[in-house]
């Protein structure tokens, strides 16, 4: 099974020493989106709603220029900074995932890089 590593030229730049995406047969794994601004390369900031968007947005841009979807998607990974905020993210998601739901955790952490409050990452399937 060969690996092969993405980094779509539309997605946001990685802020470290990884690619966006990688696969491995037909499984493709996303690494954590920021809410980064790929157009601007400024960090949205404000409310947990406009940082989840954003998050999504680069999700979706990630998974497109890696040969998937958002429909693909198997496994979404969500760390928040505040589980107060559960219910505005909750609300944002259903934004983007509307039926045939994922499998999904998510889990409130003390800090997130460069001091967002939403970080998503996901497992989807390439190529279908």
């Amino acid at each position: 099974m060969e690996k092969k590593t993405f980094n779509p030229e539309k997605g946001p730049k990685a802020v470290g020493p990884y690619s966006l995406a990688a696969s491995a047969g037909n499984l493709l794994f996303v690494s954590g989106q920021i809410p980064l601004n790929p157009e601007t390369g400024e960090m949205v900031t404000g409310n947990v709603s406009d940082q989840a968007r954003r998050c999504l947005q680069n999700l979706k841009i990630v998974l497109e220029g890696s040969g998937s979807s958002l429909e693909n998607v198997i496994k979404v990974g969500i760390f928040i900074t505040d589980m107060k905020k559960f219910g505005e993210l909750n609300e944002v998601y259903s934004e983007f995932f509307t039926e045939n739901f994922p499998a999904r955790a998510v889990v409130e952490v003390a800090g997130l890089p460069k001091g967002v409050d939403v970080e998503v990452e996901a497992i989807a399937i390439r190529g279908e």
